[in-house]
């Protein structure tokens, strides 16, 4: 099959798939994917608590300590 016809084809699958077939399409994915059981979820979701706010005291800290040098260094103390 030449390009053109193949792009034409394709076209023409497209334009017959816009309807409803995308909604559908997207339940199709959604039903074969692996969904995490109830216990994996919560596990998971304290996990990402966790991390998050020892990240967000280890950032605390990085911003205390700059703006610390920051006065010490350019506003002389």
């Amino acid at each position: 099959m030449r390009p053109r016809e193949l792009l034409q084809n394709q076209r023409q699958d497209a334009s017959r798939n816009q309807g409803g077939s995308f909604f559908r399409d997207i339940i199709g994915e959604l039903r074969r994917s692996t969904w995490p059981t109830r216990e994996e979820a919560t596990r998971l979701t304290i996990m990402v608590i966790i991390v998050g706010s020892i990240m967000g005291m280890f950032l605390w800290l990085v911003d205390s300590i700059f703006g610390l040098f920051v006065r010490v260094l350019v506003l002389g103390g």
